[in-house]
């Protein structure tokens, strides 16, 4: 069936999506980034990761809409919702860290905070070229794999970092401020899930690479 399926027309705009869907979680990483710099602008910052978590709606309605419509896709229905919920997951957890700075007037954070976001911003830049390598995965084959393998290393990082920086916090409230503390432990919360997250899409491309080539 598999030679069959290759013979036949394919709805490449899927890629150009995914990939759409990846420079959204780019911006947004990178607003999240400049908002834990604190200061006067981190609202600002908060507000454009909001921009561009609707924007990721946007382009994730359109490839369900997409697969329904589609008689040939690229791979699997189920792999391409499945990559789709995995990207928007990443943008909604932005969106979930922008939220809790915001409800709680945080504009001062962390080394290890900014440290978190820093690897964000790295697993991005690695999830765009994903989905740009994902328009040719036979010929690009060695490159997804070790794109997804440098994603699952960041979050290994990301992991170290938590702990420290969790550490740290607890270290700086022991005697002082509990508010502070839980406030302070949300936010490493957050940052890490977006990096969990970010690993959550390689995994999605592992599968498909697994199934499909």
């Amino acid at each position: 069936m598999k030679w069959f399926q290759t013979l036949l027309p394919r709805e490449d705009r899927f890629f150009d999506m995914f990939e759409a869907h990846a420079g959204t979680l780019v911006s947004g990483a990178d607003a999240m980034r400049k908002a834990l710099n604190g200061g006067a602008e981190t609202a600002k910052w908060c507000e454009q990761i909001v921009v561009d978590e609707h924007a990721a709606d946007d382009i994730a309605r359109e490839v369900l809409h997409a697969v329904r419509r589609s008689f040939i896709t690229p791979f699997d229905r189920s792999d391409i919702r499945g990559l789709t919920n995995s990207l928007d997951d990443t943008i909604d957890q932005m969106q979930k860290t922008a939220k809790a700075i915001t409800l709680y007037e945080v504009s001062d954070f962390a080394p290890k905070m900014q440290e978190l976001a820093d690897i964000a911003v790295q697993c991005a830049g690695l999830t765009l070229e994903l989905t740009q390598k994902l328009h040719d995965m036979n010929r690009n084959q060695d490159r997804l794999n070790e794109l997804t393998e440098q994603v699952t290393r960041l979050e290994s990082q990301s992991d170290e970092v938590f702990d420290a920086g969790m550490k740290a916090l607890f270290l700086a409230h022991r005697d002082g401020n509990a508010m502070n503390y839980i406030i302070g432990a949300e936010i490493y919360d957050h940052l890490e899930k977006v990096i969990d997250r970010f690993e959550d899409v390689a995994n999605r491309v592992n599968g498909i690479l697994v199934e499909h080539l």
